[in-house]
């Protein structure tokens, strides 16, 4: 006697048998046997019933004798025919268990649920005219849904995840024993394409994934590489020198354990950074519009955070705020999971609201429902916002403080330039000075010389941290009076900015002297109850700025780069060209390029700056207006001013504009075509707390041909 073959099972086969051994128990109980029998013996009937099929038949002996050459052949039918009932049995067992999830997640209604729906780019809700539509997922990009309509029902692609999971068990039990690690072994399967969308509806439904014996390759790699144990956010500060990076920029750290155990270890960690994928090609104009407007798709990046931190650090001279988010492992690779995912698809990219800083929310909200971070951001996410709103919401841990190369340098000049003052040795400080400034010839850092390591220096953390600044939108309401040849005309003015700051807003927070103001607008109400013959309209539109900002980098710090100044408004201006001239709203264009300089007390052990500033600019401005003489003037001058710090809540800043105005040659002797248009301004603001100030503002224009030459106001400001 001898035995020809054995069986093995697989766990899944073995489930599967259990559930033939029940089905066929109770067919046995209910057709042939009394229906007083006790439910004990059902299962060992069954099984006796089950020993006797023709499967059973693989246990038994067979008689040497029946074994012949031509047994190969029968034995190879046997185990076709065994792999093809195994098999109809594997497509029978995948069946009832999708039918189970199916049931499941019809009554826990998952296709609604909160994380599957984010898992998918739905929107939590709609908010407003601009606000996302919640039926339809922001990707159009048919290989992100296993299903047809996945895009527009998150229903139904639930459901294809539940069938690709059914699919994978029955291939699994399908597939020959050897050839299993090949066949598994496929990227291209749904659990590996989607690896957070199956752990987390696995978890939700209790299926176990080991019975699918399914391998991602591809994505076991990428997990590897990163390690990710922990991530933090990391914040960039403004950089007006390029305006793509002017409102700040934010970007993940990716640690592993060895940068976990020591942060300085930054060669252990990775950034992921979403940005715009634009074309270098385009001219700035362009290349702002499409930003803004979702002419670019983004681009996420994943690069050694050395590279990106160095970046910034030492490139575009930018201080770095790290924090560390108070996130789960689980949820940290659940993040992660979800970016690979995600980080091929081309979404379009808009510079206020789908960018670097709202794909950290996005990702944060994932794993957590409960939270909606992003939708408390609706419209514009600026970074800071982000930071101040993780902050708000309980999400930062620790708080890390990197300087940059030219703070690093500023710390040094302000030592040797104390000493110098101290001790009189003006012309050897002089030189050193100019060393210190000379990034080639000193350079020091806060990454090591390979960049691989972050260096403690000694200095003072600066004030500079987001956490401390006021919240960037603005409303105030002034009163003023517009002296003209006739008499005053009082007023109200009502105003709202939408971000950022100007030099006299509280400092706290923000880069020295940053200076950037967007989307702004103010409407006047002029008290009308008089017969003055040149009254105003009672409501005009006085101001709308879409930008207007200005660069200091002075010239005897430690700073590169120039101090210049663009504005792109909307503004009343008093047309000199004629007598009498009255005031008239134009589209206006100025850009300015000069010179700064810092003055008074430096800060000890610190990289900042001294804190009060004179800068003088060369301006050149472009106005055109239906009620301007011709339509058009064009202007170039001189605008030279000051900026006080008098104290932490008290600021002053004084300015002298002297433009010189063209209109155009003209035949009438009463009009000019060329005239100097002198304005001196003076602006004065008192903090009341974090989110309030007073604010006093007079401007007097030195022509003799205009109508209005003084204006004078006080106003409360509140910021939101």
């Amino acid at each position: 006697m001898s035995i020809s073959h054995v069986i093995s099972v697989s766990p899944l086969q073995c489930k599967i048998l259990l559930m033939s051994i029940q089905s066929v128990s109770n067919r046995i109980l209910l057709d042939d046997m009394p229906i007083q029998l006790s439910r004990r013996a059902r299962l060992p009937l069954a099984i006796v019933g089950l020993l006797l099929t023709a499967q059973a038949q693989a246990f038994l002996p067979t008689p040497a004798s029946l074994v012949t050459t031509g047994e190969l052949a029968l034995n190879t039918d046997t185990n076709t025919d065994n792999n093809a009932k195994a098999g109809t049995a594997a497509e029978t067992g995948a069946k009832q268990l999708l039918a189970l999830w199916r049931e499941q997640a019809k009554t826990k209604n998952l296709a609604q649920h909160t994380t599957w729906r984010r898992l998918l780019y739905f929107s939590d809700e709609k908010k407003g005219f601009f606000g996302k539509n919640k039926d339809t997922s922001t990707v159009d990009d048919a290989s992100f849904f296993l299903s047809a309509n996945g895009r527009e029902d998150s229903g139904a692609e639930l459901d294809a995840m539940l069938v690709a999971f059914a699919d994978e068990m029955t291939n699994t039990t399908n597939k020959p024993k050897a050839n299993n690690a090949a066949q598994t072994g496929n990227s291209k399967s749904a659990l590996c394409r989607f690896p957070a969308r199956a752990k987390w509806l696995s978890d939700t439904l209790a299926i176990d994934k080991s019975a699918m014996q399914v391998t991602c390759p591809e994505l076991t790699a990428w997990m590897q590489k990163l390690a990710p144990e922990q991530l933090s956010i990391m914040f960039a500060q403004e950089h007006l020198d390029n305006p793509l990076s002017a409102f700040a920029h934010t970007l993940l750290r990716i640690d592993s354990k060895a940068s976990v155990v020591d942060p300085s270890q930054i060669h252990h960690a990775y950034a992921l950074n979403d940005t715009v994928d634009g074309d270098t090609e385009d001219n700035f104009v362009l290349y702002a519009t499409k930003s803004m407007t979702g002419g670019y798709s983004n681009l996420i990046e994943i690069d050694p955070y050395p590279e990106k931190l160095a970046k910034y650090l030492q490139d575009d001279e930018r201080d770095a705020w790290t924090y560390r988010l108070d996130l789960m492992a689980e949820e940290v690779q659940q993040i992660i999971l979800h970016v690979w995912e995600t980080k091929d698809l081309k979404l379009p990219y808009y510079f206020t609201s789908d960018n670097c800083a709202s794909e950290i929310l996005r990702l944060i909200d994932v794993v957590r429902p409960q939270q909606h971070l992003l939708s408390q951001l609706p419209y514009a996410v600026i970074p800071s916002d982000v930071v101040q709103l993780l902050n708000k919401e309980g999400f930062l841990a620790s708080t890390n403080y990197t300087p940059a190369d030219s703070t690093l340098r500023q710390a040094q000049w302000n030592k040797v330039k104390q000493q110098r003052d101290q001790l009189g040795y003006h012309n050897s400080a002089k030189q050193t000075l100019n060393e210190i400034k000379s990034a080639p010839l000193n350079t020091v850092s806060s990454m090591s010389a390979d960049g691989q390591t972050l260096l403690n220096h000694q200095i003072a953390v600066s004030d500079t941290n987001p956490l401390n600044r006021h919240p960037l939108q603005m409303g105030h309401i002034g009163i003023g009076q517009r002296g003209d040849k006739h008499g005053d005309n009082n007023y109200i003015d009502l105003g709202v900015r939408a971000g950022y700051h100007d030099t006299l807003d509280r400092p706290s927070g923000f880069p020295q002297f940053f200076d950037l103001e967007g989307a702004a607008a103010t409407l006047r109400l002029y008290d009308t109850n008089n017969d003055k013959p040149s009254q105003p309209k009672s409501v005009i539109l006085q101001n709308l700025t879409l930008i207007k900002g200005r660069s200091f980098n002075p010239v005897n710090s430690a700073k590169k780069g120039k101090t210049w100044g663009a504005s792109i408004e909307a503004t009343r201006v008093n047309d000199g060209s004629q007598q009498d001239g009255t005031d008239h709203l134009v589209g206006s264009l100025g850009y300015e390029s000069g010179w700064s300089w810092a003055f008074g007390t430096l800060s000890t052990g610190t990289g900042e700056i001294a804190p009060q500033l004179c800068y003088t600019f060369l301006s050149g401005t472009a106005q055109t207006g239906r009620g301007i003489n011709k339509g058009f003037r064009v202007g170039a001058g001189v605008n030279a001013g000051c900026r006080y710090q008098i104290n932490n809540q008290l600021r002053a800043q004084a300015e002298l504009q002297l433009p010189y105005w063209y209109h155009g040659s003209s035949d009438d002797s009463n009009v000019r075509g060329h005239y100097w248009q002198p304005i001196s301004t003076l602006g004065l603001q008192y903090d009341i707390d974090k989110k309030q100030a007073l604010r006093i503002n007079a401007n007097y224009e030195w022509q003799d041909r205009i109508d209005a030459n003084e204006d004078v106001q006080l106003s409360y400001r509140r910021y939101f």
